[in-house]
C-alpha cells in the first residue's frame, strides 16, 4: 500500500526537501504552505514524481483552513499515514521589555497553535481509518532545550512542542499513532544565511556560525518516517558539529 505524508512549511527549506525525498521514495505527499506559486514549484522539482503530489495552499494558523485542508488530503489520497509538523516562523533579536505583542502573538499563533490544529487533525484521521495508526514528527529546534539570546517568543514556542510531542505520544499509544520529534540546528538554507555573518552569542559578541547540509537532515527525517509503527524515535538531535549548542548559554 502506498503511504501518504503530509508536509506543512513545505513550499520552501526543509519541509521542501524533505517532501522531494518522501516523493523520490516512492510516498504521496501533500504539501501544505501559505502560497500556492511556490507549493507548484516545489512539485515541479519532483519531475514525474510530482504526480503524486499535492499542494494544498493553507495557514496553518487558521483552525478552519487547516481541518479544511485536512479534508481535501483524504479525499484525494483516502488516508494520512504521516504528519511532518514543520511550518514555523522565527523572530529577529528582540528583549522580552521590547516585545510587539503582535509579534508574540504571530509566533504563537504559528509555532503553536499552526502545530496543534495540524496534529489535532492528523491524529483525529489516524484514529479513524482503517487500517488505523500513522507516526507523527514534530520539528521542535534545539532552541527547545537551550534558547538564544532575544529569542523568547520562539524559544517559548519550541518548548511548548516538545510538552505536544510528549502528551501526543503517550495519547497515541491506544491507536498505533507514534510521535516524536526532531529538533535541528543550523542547516545551510536561505533561512538561515545570517548565521554565516554573525548572530549574537550567550556572551554578548557576535560571532558566525557553522551550519550542516540540508542532505544531513533529510537522511535524519527518513530514518524516523520509514520506521515501523512498532519503532519509535522519541527526540532526536540533528546539528552541525561545530555550532554552539551544548553550553552555548
Amino acid at each position: 500500500m502506498t503511504q501518504t505524508a503530509v508536509i506543512t512549511g513545505a513550499s520552501s527549506g526543509i519541509g521542501k526537501a524533505c517532501a522531494l525525498a518522501l516523493l523520490k521514495e516512492g510516498w504521496q505527499v501533500a504539501l501544505i504552505g501559505r502560497r500556492a506559486d511556490a507549493l507548484q514549484a516545489a512539485i515541479a522539482e519532483a519531475g514525474a514524481q510530482g504526480a503524486n503530489a499535492l499542494a494544498v495552499p493553507t495557514d496553518v494558523s487558521r483552525e478552519a483552513d487547516v481541518a479544511r485542508a485536512f479534508d481535501t488530503i483524504v479525499g484525494r489520497f483516502g488516508r494520512v499515514d504521516l504528519l511532518f509538523n514543520n511550518a514555523g516562523v522565527s523572530m529577529p533579536y528582540c528583549l522580552p521589555g521590547d516585545y510587539d505583542p503582535a509579534k508574540w502573538r504571530e509566533a504563537v499563533d504559528i509555532n503553536l497553535n499552526g502545530a496543534f490544529f495540524c496534529l489535532s487533525n492528523a491524529f483525529r484521521i489516524m484514529q479513524q481509518q482503517d487500517p488505523k495508526g500513522g507516526r507523527i514528527i514534530n520539528n521542535g529546534s534545539i532552541s527547545a532545550y537551550a534558547p538564544r539570546p532575544g529569542s523568547i517568543a520562539y524559544t517559548a514556542t519550541k518548548h511548548a512542542i516538545t510538552g505536544l510531542t510528549r502528551a501526543a505520544n503517550l495519547d497515541g499509544r491506544a491507536h498505533n499513532i507514534a510521535v516524536g520529534q526532531i529538533d535541528i540546528g543550523n542547516v545551510a538554507s536561505d533561512m538561515t544565511l545570517k548565521m554565516t555573518q554573525g548572530v549574537p552569542q550567550a556572551d554578548g559578541s557576535v560571532k558566525a556560525e557553522a551550519r550542516m547540509e540540508m542532505a544531513s537532515v533529510v537522511e535524519t527525517f527518513l530514518t524516523m518516517a520509514k520506521l515501523p509503527l512498532s519503532s519509535n524515535i522519541l527526540f532526536t538531535t540533528v546539528m552541525a558539529t561545530q555550532m554552539p549548542f551544548v553550553g552555548r548559554g
